[in-house]
């Protein structure tokens, strides 16, 4: 492997969500890393996990993933999606050892054909490479919190306390909201304003349904609410940062994931649907004194911060040898 390049290559799928998982990871490590997003090719992103590893890269070549995949390989490559796995494992092939692959999510295809594997523990993936986290890896951390509080206060200085931080999804392969689940959580937040004198930090996602939204916003009308409208710089960190406590939708692990990093009240507004992953993640974070059913009561209560890509950095980081943050980039 060459010394040319970034020490580390972050290979995505395109999804921001995705995306950022990887990320976080990098800049948990502290070095200096090159995303690479591939191109979509549906019939080669279901190929046998057994034709990348035996065709290397001449299978990177034939599938026209990236431009940039090629030598010299990376000596720590941070992949994740369901396109990126080919890929991954044709280049662990190719490098010959020199590059440690890190496989975030479930592959979907046997551990071993990759140096770690990363999945969520409610995906129950077991194996001697494999560790589990709990929940989804993310880039909050509480540098980024306290610099998101200096910027954002101004907006939010105004708002009674305690002030609430609310997360709304929508609907996705495992959950529904409904005009009338919008609708009750809208009363509940209402009724949490009304008993509580809190105030309502509130942002939707790009899945929440405009009839939903717009449903909330009715609900709500009266009370001390901030309602991002999509416009201007994204105050998501801000809330989190300025929060006293933040209600999460059940849709979103990453969300649930982010606001435990907070150490702050986790309430989770349940939604329609569900799967046993999800109900296992919820578990979990109850259990660990994380988060409890939102119900439109105000509570509040302490734990230690979720912090998962510090603690995965730190595994990477003891099986490479690398220096500390902040130090010089590996070789």
């Amino acid at each position: 492997m060459s010394d040319e390049g970034p020490p580390c290559w972050v290979l995505s799928d395109g999804k921001a969500g995705t995306e950022n998982q990887c990320i976080g990871l990098a800049e948990a490590l502290g070095i200096s890393f090159l995303v690479h997003r591939l191109a979509r090719r549906a019939v080669t992103d279901w190929l046998p996990a057994q034709f990348w590893a035996a065709t290397g890269t001449l299978a990177l070549r034939a599938a026209g993933r990236a431009p940039g995949l090629k030598p010299p390989w990376p000596r720590l490559l941070i992949a994740a999606g369901r396109p990126s796995v080919g890929p991954a494992i044709a280049i662990r092939r190719a490098a010959q050892g020199a590059t440690f692959v890190v496989q975030l999510q479930d592959p979907r295809v046997a551990p071993r054909h990759f140096d770690l594997v990363i999945p969520p523990a409610h995906d129950g993936l077991v194996g001697p490479n494999v560790l589990p986290t709990l929940g989804a890896l993310h880039r909050i951390t509480s540098d980024k919190l306290a610099a998101a509080a200096d910027r954002w206060q101004g907006r939010y200085a105004a708002l009674p306390q305690p002030r609430i931080a609310v997360l709304i999804g929508g609907a996705s392969k495992h959950h529904r909201m409904s005009i009338d689940t919008a609708k009750r959580i809208g009363m509940q937040l209402r009724a949490l304003c009304l008993s509580s004198g809190a105030s309502l930090m509130i942002t939707t996602s790009r899945r929440t349904d405009p009839a939903c939204h717009q449903a909330l916003a009715q609900a709500l009308v009266g009370q001390p609410v901030d309602f991002w409208d999509g416009t201007g710089d994204n105050p998501y960190a801000g809330m989190l940062a300025t929060a006293d406590g933040i209600v999460v939708t059940a849709d979103s692990v990453t969300m649930a994931s982010e606001a435990a990093t907070t150490g702050k009240p986790v309430f989770v507004a349940d939604l329609v649907g569900g799967s046993p992953k999800f109900d296992r993640f919820h578990d979990t974070l109850r259990q660990r004194g994380i988060s409890r059913e939102f119900d439109g009561h105000w509570a509040t209560w302490t734990y230690q911060p979720l912090n998962e890509a510090h603690r995965i950095a730190e595994e990477v980081r003891r099986r490479l040898a690398l220096p500390p943050p902040n130090g010089d980039d590996f070789h």
